[in-house]
Parts: structure tokens; sequence; C-alpha cells
């Protein structure tokens, strides 16, 4: 019998992870953390105390379970590792890289009242990028059920409801807007962050699965949601079309040249290709001194983008301090170490014209910090007196987004004051047989709790279709025939669709 772990027994040191130099990284594209060697998971692994009532499940939006998977890495069962992830996560090399462990399973890992938390991300990254490189699947037989699902947006939450729909036997398209699948996956996060090898391999699994993508497609401009389900024979909708509508100030000089969002930029080198060009004819001029407003993910992003681009200087400017700053340590200490220039409780307040119609730079205002606001930081106060001007020839916008007005603008759906779709506690909106999850129903969040409201809705359409879910095989006893017709539980009835004239 296996003697049981104490923090004591466990190996004291995190198991570090190779990183490309500073100095080689921003001079290229490719992934700055070099992932876990065999040895490494092993080693990092045999830090997991195994609890057996384990506190980073339930710091999980999807409720991975993690001590199971590390027991099987602890095996050298790194397939069964697989196993266990891809019974709840479709996507783990994608969440081990990109998923705010610190603030959700790592965040609450005993480990970490003592030393530093288990790197559940990295194991979990190691497991998916193992799978990847074995070409690992999990494809269960498949009883078609002769029901049709559309899904609008390819991006996490898209990409989770679309995996758990097919596997319920249900005919899945999905509809993605440009040119390739993996929604913000794709067109929002770095090379350097997130390869696209490694979403095409998480794509290709749902291909297996039977779901089919249609790109190019914007709905609501080629069609609508009524019309998917009125014209085009869809039995049930999701709609996870995310939030990247970007956020501006509203402060003079906005519309210059040289202006742009952080989801422009990113767009542009990520999905477009802009980093390549000629090769690619997507253009993306450049300034010298790039000044970032913003600080969270996004920024960093944007920010780490435009050094590799060729920017001479690149600058945050951010109107709280490092210590309220939104974007994950990581991501803070990596731009950093590349040479960003950070400017904390600075705020922009006009876009200065060089007379010819492009920015030259800011006039900007020192802040200070005041009282706490609804968010719990505190309120950046202005500095009477303290305004200065700040050279910069292209500004960058990283300061949040807002919902895509489209489906709204051209659907009868019902919406909340802020622009986004209203759905109940099971995800459904005001349209029957249409549900919506991620982004595009709470706001910006993160990668795994879009992919737990795909699974939800999932949940959730399956109940409205009549199917059985394969999560929920036996239902509670019930006395006697109440609820039964025939025999049959009334929950697993199917239903026909009525027409009135």
């Amino acid at each position: 019998m296996a003697k049981k772990k104490t923090i004591r027994t466990i190996p004291q040191e995190r198991t570090p992870i190779r990183e490309q130099p500073p100095a080689e990284r921003v001079r290229n594209f490719s992934e700055v953390a070099c992932g876990y060697r065999l040895e490494d998971a092993m080693r990092e692994a045999e830090r997991c105390l195994l609890c057996p009532d384990p506190a980073c499940v339930k710091g999980c939006p999807v409720s991975i379970d993690i001590p199971g998977f590390i027991r099987k890495i602890l095996d050298k069962d790194a397939r069964g590792a697989y196993d266990v992830i891809t019974d709840t996560n479709l996507l783990p090399a994608v969440c081990g890289r990109v998923c705010p462990q610190e603030n959700q399973c790592e965040g609450v890992c005993p480990v970490g009242e003592s030393l530093e938390p288990v790197a559940i991300g990295r194991l979990e990254r190691w497991v998916g990028d193992t799978a990847i490189a074995e070409r690992w699947s999990n494809l269960p037989y498949i009883e078609p059920s002769g029901f049709k699902v559309g899904i609008v947006g390819s991006g996490p939450a898209g990409m989770a409801c679309a995996a758990d729909m097919a596997k319920a036997g249900c005919e899945v398209i999905v509809y993605e807007a440009f040119h390739q699948p993996g929604g913000v996956l794709r067109y929002g996060i770095p090379d350097f962050r997130l390869p696209n090898e490694v979403i095409d391999a998480e794509v290709a699994n749902l291909v297996k699965l039977g779901v089919k993508f249609e790109c190019n497609t914007l709905v609501g401009r080629l069609f609508t949601i009524e019309q998917m389900i009125d014209e085009m024979g869809f039995d049930a909708v999701f709609i996870g079309t995310g939030a990247g509508y970007p956020s501006f100030m509203g402060i003079p000089g906005e519309s210059l040249s040289g202006v742009l969002s952080a989801n422009e930029l990113l767009t542009r080198c990520n999905l477009m290709r802009a980093r390549d060009f000629p090769s690619y004819d997507t253009p993306l001029e450049l300034g010298r001194r790039v000044a970032v407003i913003g600080s969270g993910n996004t920024a960093m992003d944007a920010m780490r983008v435009s050094l590799r681009l060729g920017a001479e200087k690149v600058y945050c400017i951010y109107r709280r301090t490092r210590a309220e700053c939104p974007a994950r340590a990581e991501e803070i200490h990596h731009a950093e170490e590349e040479g960003i220039e950070f400017h904390w409780l600075t705020t922009p307040i006009e876009i200065l014209d060089d007379g010819k119609g492009s920015a030259r730079g800011m006039r900007c205002i020192r802040m200070e910090l005041g009282e706490p606001d609804e968010s719990g930081r505190r309120r950046p106060v202005p500095v009477v007196g303290s305004e200065h001007e700040f050279e910069c020839d292209l500004i960058v916008f990283a300061i949040g987004t807002n919902a895509n007005p489209i489906i709204g603008q051209t659907s009868k759906i019902r919406l909340n004051r802020w622009g986004y779709i209203e759905a109940d506690e099971t995800l459904a909106t005001s349209m029957a047989g249409v549900f919506a999850g991620g982004d595009i129903v709470t706001g910006a969040a993160t990668v795994i709790e879009a992919m737990g409201a795909g699974r939800k809705a999932a949940r959730s359409m399956k109940a409205y279709l009549g199917l059985r879910d394969t999560d929920v095989v036996y239902l509670p006893p019930r006395k006697g025939q109440e609820g039964k017709a025939f025999g049959i539980d009334l929950a697993e009835r199917n239903f026909v669709r009525v027409r009135v004239a």
C-alpha cells in the first residue's frame, strides 16, 4: 500500500518549464513556453497530494477529475490521463496553455498554502500535447438521433456544445464568420501563446465526431436565427458568438490614423497573417513607438505582438497599479522580460494630431488610487495639474469588449441592456429551441468558462429534444407510474413541431 503523501514528503519546488530566452523570442512567433518533458511531468505529478475531497475539481469550471488524471500520469499511463481529462474537457492542449489556473484549480490547491501549488495547467498541457503527438482521440459509438443542431460560432463555447451534441447522435453544423474555425482561440491569441497547430488538432477531433464546419458564413447576414429554425430544418440552435466588439474611451482623436483596437491588431496578425506580409496580402502599418492602453491578457498579447512585428519601443498605459493589473502574472512577467515599458497610474485624455490626420502622441494625466469601486479595486482619481504629453505613433485600445450586435439586430431574440443575449439558468433564450452561452451571455470570461457554458447548453438542448443525457444515465426512482406514459419516462419524450397557419 502506497504511503500517504504530505507536504513534507513531496518535491518542495515547482518543476520549472523550459522557455525561449527573451532576446530570442522577441524576434519570432514560436511558442515561448516549451512544455514539460516526461520526466518533468512525472516529478510535478509527485507534488499532488491526491486529496480525497479535491478542492481543485470544484475550482475547475468543467470539474475535470484532476487527481484522477494526475494518478494516471504517476502510473505512466498518459493515454489513461487523456481519457480522464476528455471526459469533461475537449481541449486539454488549449486549456493547459491559456486558462488562468492560478485563479481556478491551482488557486485552491492545498499545496499552495505552504508551497507553490501543483502546476495543474502544465500537466494538462503535457497530456494534451502527448495526445496530439500520438494522434489520440476518443470516438464513442454514436447512434443517430435524427435531430439537426446548428452552432453559431466556433470558439470554445461552440466547440464544446458541438462535441456533446454530436456524441448525442445529432447532425451538427457549426457556422463560423471567419475563414478558419477556432473563434477567439484563432484570432485573439498569438502563436507564441497558442500555436495554430494545436487548434487545428482539436478541431480535427471534432470533425472525427462528425461535426461539420461552414466557414465564411456570417449568421445574421446570410440568414437569420429565425430562418435556421423555421426554414433550414434545425431542431435546436446554440449561439456562441463571443464578445469581440471592441471598446474605446470616447476621448478626442480616436478617429485619427494610427489608432486601432487590440482586436483588430491581433486579428490581422494572427488570423490574417499580417506578420508574414508580403507572403500574405494583409498589411499592418506598425509605428516605431506603440502605446497599448489597458493591462489585461489581450493588452499583453497586443504589446508582445508589436515587439515581434518590429516596434522599437512598446508601452503599457494603465490607470491603476501593477497590483490591480488583471492580466495573468505569467503574462506580465513575460512582457517585462521582453522589455515592455509599463506606465502605471496613467490614463490618456486626448490623442494628438500630427496635422496630417495621424496620431503623434497622447495627452495623459497621472492618477492616484482612491476608495474601492464596485469591482472591489481602488478607484483611480486624476491628479490635478499632472497633465503631460506622451510621444507615440500607434495607439492600441485594449480596455475590454462588448457583444457583437449582429445577432441582436437581425433577430427578435431578447437582449439585456448591455446588448448581451438574455438566457435563463438553463441557457435557454427567449426563442424556443435557441440556446446561448459563453461571452455573448456573460461578457468576457475565460476559455474554460466558455466551454463549461457550451456543455451546460448541450445538456439543456438534449433535454429540450427529449434525448437521454449520456452524462445522466439513470433518473431518480419514482413511486408508481407517475410521470410515465406506456411505461416510458416522460423525460424521454420526443416531439413534433406543429405549425399554425
